[in-house]
């Protein structure tokens, strides 16, 4: 059974087989009707059954087209819709979803609620976000920056603000993908250690900066996300601390002269980005947000055994 809960479910091979497949995928279908299937419609009779216990516009989005272009169909749930919602266990629902369709996509909070999503289902289960990471986030990251020409070894990527899921799946990448993050972010506000101990395990830098410019330095790509997530209180004293480590257009003059822009959105503009950034030359956010679709349809391949 193949669980996409993290990337390190994966492995590096599988990662970079899914992205070569995802740039495959993309090309050919240059012109085409958005929902006309693959040439191969490869899931063809598959159902994939999404619960959401988060608000989504790209997740839900991005999914439902992976595999309706992969020629199979979904299933959208709410979680709060559910019984799920009025106390069933997750493990109980992961039995009987199981018996519906041919795999699993949650979007929740807490990361060990998909866990036990996976634990229990005899169907692939897949992490549409959680609390703790975001793998399907930063397969679209990826895919992106090779699109653009960037490798993915040695890339020198700066992340800028809070020490957040999407911060720790980004640091897990490097590990797996060989290249180095430096961690821009304010004391207190810090990626999971768990996620640094291990990707300078695997041979990464991971450097941490409480000067946003030292992080921006040279770097080849610049990454920042909302300052505070969903489900959080906006928090004055926060923003406070984020402040310094806006992308400007000051700060992005101190990467590297081809260096690009990513942001997973939805951002809150003016706040850990500015106008110029997010809408300027170097901005990267409309072929990422797009590259959710082409990345997860890989994804979903893998989870059925179609790749690596």
């Amino acid at each position: 059974m193949r669980h996409f809960l993290n990337l390190s479910d994966a492995g590096g091979d599988a990662i970079a087989a899914m992205l070569a497949d995802a740039i495959d995928r993309k090309s050919a279908r240059a012109g085409w009707p958005k929902g006309r299937p693959d040439a191969d419609a490869p899931l063809a009779g598959h159902v994939l059954g999404m619960i959401f216990g988060k608000s989504s516009t790209r997740t839900r989005v991005s999914f439902d087209m992976a595999i309706r272009q992969l020629g199979g169909t979904s299933i959208v749930i709410d979680a709060g819709q559910m019984q799920l919602g009025r106390g069933e266990t997750v493990a109980d629902t992961a039995r009987v979803l199981s018996r519906y369709v041919d795999a699993i996509m949650i979007r929740t909070d807490d990361h060990a609620k998909v866990e036990e999503m996976a634990a229990h289902a005899s169907v692939p289960v897949i992490n549409g976000l959680t609390d703790l990471s975001h793998p399907c986030q930063i397969m679209a990251d990826m895919l992106t920056l090779v699109e653009h020409g960037h490798s993915l070894p040695g890339l020198e990527v700066a992340w800028l603000g809070d020490g957040n899921n999407v911060l720790n799946s980004i640091v897990e990448a490097a590990g797996l993908m060989k290249f180095n993050v430096r961690i821009g972010c304010p004391q207190g506000y810090d990626s999971d250690p768990a996620f640094i101990d291990a990707a300078r395990r695997a041979g990464a830098t991971v450097t941490v900066h409480r000067d946003a410019r030292e992080a921006a330095a040279g770097a080849n790509v610049l990454i920042t996300d909302t300052w505070v997530s969903m489900g959080q209180n906006h928090a004055h004293n926060k923003l406070a601390a984020m402040a310094p480590y806006q992308v400007d257009e000051a700060l992005l003059a101190l990467a590297a002269p081809d260096a690009h822009f990513l942001h997973c959105l939805p951002a809150h503009r003016g706040e850990e980005v500015t106008d110029a950034v997010i809408d300027g030359p170097r901005s990267l956010i409309w072929d990422e947000a797009e590259n959710r679709l082409h990345a997860q349809k890989s994804v979903l391949l893998w989870a059925f055994g179609k790749l690596g």
